[in-house]
């Protein structure tokens, strides 16, 4: 098949997520991208850009078989705006987040016209894909709720043909299986945190935790990595000089493999985060052999396989940071007894490395085109 990718925010995990399916496809592929900055003008304008483009490309004689977008594209102008017979070809839009559910320091602040946006590209497209149950759950929900806020003329019956064309379609993760090796008992627990540099993050609740962990005389060492922005929280300076003799690798890894390799270094992965829709990194970091120590909320539990198998529970804490606290130091103590944990979970997750998500995804777009 002849697949044309729209990506107005070519940067982070979409990017690594189109990049990597598109490497492995066994589609042929057609990529337009815009560079990932100013995400608000991206959802305003990238429309209008977009379908100049295609309509060019239209005019030199290519065509598709199905259009795949994110989120960030406001799906109802496009269609608006490219040649009638492109409005012919099926469309899938791709939810890597939403506008609506995701996490404002001040909710006062959300500007609710983006969450109408993703509404519309939703009831505009032929296919809804989110990266997660969980994801999708929430924002057929929160869906109803801001149409409910209209003052009449709401369209609810629109959030049901949403909810009947969407589906659940796992990203790929770069990182590959990995042996477990652990610190060796005695020495400092390995400990990394990777995420953005933002608050819904919640790195205060990490480094609170670590910070009652070196009060209590446990001994680790730390690598904090992950992308920051203008808006990084100030904990972030605090904590490099607090724990300034415990610190390995502390910023945005530049490569792949560096990335790999700091996940890899550490004994645990820890996750703080209060939005999660997917959870690549905590995926990547016990394929490549670290132990997850994550909230039991968010995405997590389903990724993770919680309720599947009771011998998950282990890898979970209750979201508090005393709890966070009380299993870092139950696995300081028991590290050769925690690496026997690992193996089982590694295997499950097996299933998002690429080579395998791959197949799935391509047999997933072609379902699209068949029944569109």
């Amino acid at each position: 098949m002849k697949i044309l990718a729209i990506e107005p925010y070519y940067g982070g995990s979409h990017r690594s997520f189109i990049d990597g399916w598109i490497a492995r496809s066994s589609h042929e592929w057609t990529l337009l991208t815009m560079p990932p900055r100013m995400w608000k003008w991206r959802m305003r304008g990238a429309a209008f850009y977009f379908a100049s483009q295609v309509n060019e490309l239209f005019k030199q004689g290519h065509s598709w078989d199905v259009v795949f977008c994110c989120d960030m594209l406001n799906v109802a102008e496009f269609l608006g705006l490219v040649d009638a017979s492109l409005k012919e070809i099926p469309l899938v839009v791709y939810f890597h987040e939403n506008q609506i559910t995701y996490p404002n320091q001040i909710e006062s602040e959300r500007d609710l016209q983006f969450g109408i946006t993703n509404i519309s590209s939703c009831i505009a497209s032929d296919a809804v894909w989110f990266n997660s149950g969980y994801h999708r759950n929430e924002f057929i929900a929160a869906a109803r709720k801001v149409l409910r806020k209209m003052p009449d003329y709401r369209c609810l019956e629109e959030i049901d043909l949403i909810d009947k064309k969407s589906s659940v379609e796992y990203l790929g993760c770069s990182a590959t299986k990995r042996e477990v090796t652990f610190s060796t008992q005695g020495e400092p627990l390995r400990i990394v945190w990777a995420a953005r540099w933002e608050h819904d993050k919640n790195p205060q609740d990490f480094f609170e935790a670590l910070k009652l962990l070196k009060n209590r005389g446990t001994p680790f060492e730390l690598s904090v990595i992950g992308e920051s922005f203008r808006s990084c929280p100030d904990c972030f300076d605090w904590a490099r000089e607090y724990f300034s003799d415990c610190i390995f690798k502390w910023g945005y890894q530049e490569s792949l493999n560096d990335y790999c390799e700091a996940l890899a270094w550490a004994d645990v992965f820890v996750s703080t985060a209060t939005h999660e829709f997917f959870g690549l990194s905590a995926v990547e970091a016990s394929l490549l052999g670290t132990y997850p120590l994550l909230p039991n909320r968010l995405a997590y539990p389903e990724i993770f396989g919680y309720k599947k198998n009771a011998n998950n529970e282990k890898f979970f804490y209750d979201g508090s940071v005393n709890d966070l606290v009380k299993k870092l130091i139950a696995i300081a103590n028991t590290k050769e007894e925690t690496i026997g944990n690992l193996h089982e979970l590694q295997n499950s997750l097996e299933k998002f490395i690429w080579q395998n998500a791959t197949v799935r995804l391509d047999g997933a777009i072609g379902k699209v085109s068949i029944d569109c």
